[in-house]
């Protein structure tokens, strides 16, 4: 199976997500094998709704809109047309992926499989039942992949490599049990974003999105602001307001009153609206339904510190600060060549001889 054969594959794959989009859900004639995967595919997003109640449909088909948007022919030649693909024996690359957001282990699968390897799949419980049914429809797409897929829920055997994602509590256990594999042990990390007080009411409704998408459950969404010293907050809160119905969300409002209670018992200064705290606070980490903050007194000041603790960030959201920053409104919408903690896992794949 060639580097031609996966592309088309995984762009067959695109156009079968195609159909599950944000603007609906939509049979097309043309899409292979649509009669076996269009309605078990929708009974697995059933599924997963049920089983996880932060997988709401709006943010699976978010999900799947975005990564049908990316598996396009042009997108996947421009993704890999830097390397070099030689493998001549397939290896078995290990993923344990994690359950925050829908999909979310799916650059990972993507990547191994891309490269030309074996993949063998440990899903966290909480998001177990759309990448299963996506790899049987590339088993259909392209037969060559049924000896290269595996989903195990046991512990991970006769494999060559591995990826794994986690906290920093299941690194440390990570890195000491895999220590005799070539791996990526990846931890926690968040997205913060930098306002400088003259931001327009369309940014700051953009970076609505990137905190309230998903419920601020993925490490692409911003958790914590650095604002100048004397910054007003009531221009971000108005631009947060069309979030607002995000409180009916059982476990979202569940969330936001116990914080609430634990701020104001400790007596910690917050400020909120009625969905959404902030409070001052170091921590990149904040709690659900609530976005940390920190003043900063010059740019420059503030870049030594971001810089000293780049480890700890995924994406920087701004305008006009610094060269790999995201712009309001899009650390949702990563593009194939934005690798998570930056670590490039195709050149990793393809190091596994």
């Amino acid at each position: 199976m060639d580097l031609q054969q996966r592309i088309n594959a995984f762009v067959k794959l695109g156009e079968f997500l195609s159909q599950f989009s944000t603007d609906g859900i939509t049979k097309k004639d043309h899409i292979n094998h649509n009669d076996l995967f269009f309605d078990g595919f929708k009974h697995q997003m059933k599924l997963a709704e049920e089983h996880n109640g932060w997988f709401t449909k709006e943010n699976i088909l978010f999900a799947l809109n975005g990564w049908s948007n990316q598996l396009t022919e042009s997108n996947l030649n421009n993704w890999l047309s830097k390397y070099k693909f030689d493998i001549e024996q397939p290896k078995v690359i290990a993923i344990i992926m994690a359950g925050n957001i829908p999909l979310v282990g799916f650059h990972d699968f993507l990547s191994v499989l891309i490269s030309g390897h074996k993949v063998l799949v440990k899903q966290s419980s909480n998001d177990k039942h759309l990448l299963p049914f996506l790899a049987k429809y590339l088993e259909h797409v392209a037969p060559e992949f049924k000896d290269r897929i595996v989903f195990t829920e046991g512990k991970l055997d006769n494999f060559d490599a591995v990826i794994a994602t986690g906290s920093d509590n299941t690194a440390r256990y990570f890195e000491y049990y895999f220590k005799n594999k070539p791996s990526i042990i990846r931890k926690n990390r968040n997205s913060i974003a930098i306002l400088k007080g003259n931001e327009t009411h369309e940014q700051l409704k953009a970076l609505s999105e990137d905190i309230f998408r998903y419920y601020g459950l993925g490490c692409r969404n911003v958790s914590k602001l650095f604002v100048p010293t004397d910054y007003n907050f009531d221009s971000f809160f108005k631009a947060m307001y069309d979030w607002n119905p995000v409180i009916n969300q059982a476990k979202y409002a569940n969330n936001y009153d116990y914080n609430k209670a634990v701020y104001l018992m400790s007596e910690f200064d917050m400020l909120e609206n009625g969905f959404l705290m902030i409070k001052e606070d170091e921590s990149f980490s904040s709690p659900i339904a609530t976005v940390f903050y920190e003043h900063y007194s010059s740019e420059d000041n503030l870049k030594k510190v971001l810089h000293d603790k780049k480890d700890k960030i995924q994406c920087i959201v701004a305008n006009d600060f610094s060269e790999n920053e995201i712009k309001f409104g899009q650390t949702q919408l990563p593009n194939l060549w934005d690798y998570a903690d930056d670590v490039d896992t195709i050149s990793f794949s393809l190091t596994i001889c």
